[in-house]
C-alpha cells in the first residue's frame, strides 16, 4: 500500500535514527541455518562493526565505503575476511529489500588477491619428545602426546571417548566439523587410530587409550572452540618451541599448534607402504575428504620421480 511504501521510504532513509538491535534480531530469525556458535562467530563481529559504523557521526556514504571499514580489521583476502564479508552481503541485501536501511549501503564486489596459504611445518619424532620434555606440566604432557600419536585438531582434544569395541577398547573422537556450505553438513565422530612416535630403541607406547579411560586430567582448554588458541598461548611459551619456530621459518614454512597434526600426517605417508595405508584410510582417520587431504598435505605424498634419477648411481 502507499501507507506502507511511504513507511519503508521513511525507514530506509540514511538520516533516520534505526533501532539496530530490533533489525539484528528479525534477521536472525530470517537466517536460521547457522547454530547459534556460527552465528555469534560468522555474524555478530561484522555487524557489531557495521552498527558502529552507522550510529557514528562520519557515515560512510555508501556501500562500498561501508564495507571496506566494516572488514578493515580483518586481513584482506585472509579466510576470515571473506567469512565476514559474504556474512555482511547477506545482511545488507536483507536489510534493503525490507527497507531496514537506505538502498544507498547496497553491498558491492569487493575482491582480493587470493591470499597464499602457508606451508605448515610437520614436527619431527625428536622434536615431539623434545618438546615433552621442556614441558612441565602433566596435563600438558598428556595434551601434546594425544595431538602428536593420533593427529588431532586441538578442539578435539575436550572430544574423546572410550568406548567398547568388539575386540578391545576403541578411542573415539566424538567431535561434528562442519563441513561449510549451507546444509548444516558435519563430519561424523571417528575412531581414531594411533601413529606411535619413535625413538632410538623404536615405538614409544604412552598408554594414551588406557589413560584417557581412567579420565586423567587434561589441561584447561578455554571456551568451546577455543583450544587452539589455549594450546597456542601455552607452545610460546615454551623455549623449546620457539627454537623450533626459528628453524621452520628459515625453510619458509610455519610452525603452528596443528604441527602435531601435521607430523600425523607426514609420517602415515611415510609409513604408507610398511602399514598398507591408502590416501583414503589416513584422509578417514583424521577425519575429513580425501579431496581435503590432497589439498593440504599432497606435499607428503609419496612419489616416485626424484627416485628414477637416483638409479643411475645404481647403474
Amino acid at each position: 500500500s502507499l501507507a506502507k511504501s511511504c513507511e519503508i521510504v521513511n525507514t530506509a532513509s540514511s538520516k533516520t535514527e534505526i533501532n539496530f538491535d530490533d533489525i539484528f534480531k528479525d534477521f536472525r530469525k530470517f537466517c536460521f541455518r547457522p547454530s547459534d556458535e556460527t552465528f555469534k562467530k560468522s555474524y555478530i563481529p561484522v555487524l557489531n562493526h557495521t552498527k558502529r559504523l552507522l550510529t557514528s557521526k562520519k557515515k560512510p556514504v555508501d556501500g562500498e565505503e561501508l564495507m571496506l571499514r566494516a572488514l578493515e580489521q580483518w586481513e584482506t583476502g585472509a579466510r576470515m575476511w571473506n567469512i565476514q564479508r559474504a556474512s555482511l552481503i547477506n545482511f545488507l541485501e536483507w536489510a534493503i529489500l525490507r527497507g531496514k536501511i537506505s538502498n544507498v549501503y547496497a553491498p558491492v564486489k569487493l575482491s582480493a588477491v587470493k591470499k597464499e596459504k602457508r606451508i605448515g611445518f610437520a614436527l619431527y619424532e625428536e622434536q615431539i619428545l623434545q618438546l615433552i620434555a621442556a614441558e612441565k606440566n602433566p596435563a600438558w604432557q598428556f595434551a601434546y602426546q594425544l595431538l602428536a600419536v593420533y593427529g588431532l585438531r586441538p578442539i578435539e582434544l575436550r572430544h574423546l571417548v572410550v568406548k567398547k569395541g568388539i575386540k578391545e577398547k576403541e578411542l573415539w573422537c566424538m567431535y561434528r566439523k562442519s563441513k561449510g556450505g549451507t546444509k548444516g553438513d558435519k563430519t561424523e565422530p571417528r575412531k581414531l587410530a594411533p601413529l606411535y612416535i619413535k625413538d632410538g630403541k623404536g615405538l614409544v607406547d604412552w598408554n594414551l587409550l588406557e589413560r584417557i579411560s581412567n579420565e586423567e586430567e587434561l589441561p584447561p582448554l578455554g571456551q568451546e572452540g577455543k583450544g587452539g588458541e589455549a594450546l597456542g598461548t601455552r607452545l610460546r611459551r615454551n623455549k623449546t618451541w620457539i627454537k623450533f619456530k626459528k628453524q621452520a621459518e628459515k625453510l619458509k614454512e610455519d610452525l603452528v599448534p596443528y604441527a602435531f597434526r601435521h607430523r600425523y600426517a607426514k609420517v602415515a605417508h611415510a609409513r604408507s607402504v610398511e602399514l598398507g595405508l591408502t590416501i583414503k584410510d589416513i584422509a578417514f582417520v583424521m577425519g575429513h575428504t580425501v579431496e581435503v587431504h590432497q589439498q593440504n598435505y599432497a606435499r607428503f605424498m609419496p612419489e616416485d620421480t626424484h627416485a628414477k634419477f637416483e638409479k643411475q648411481l645404481a647403474a
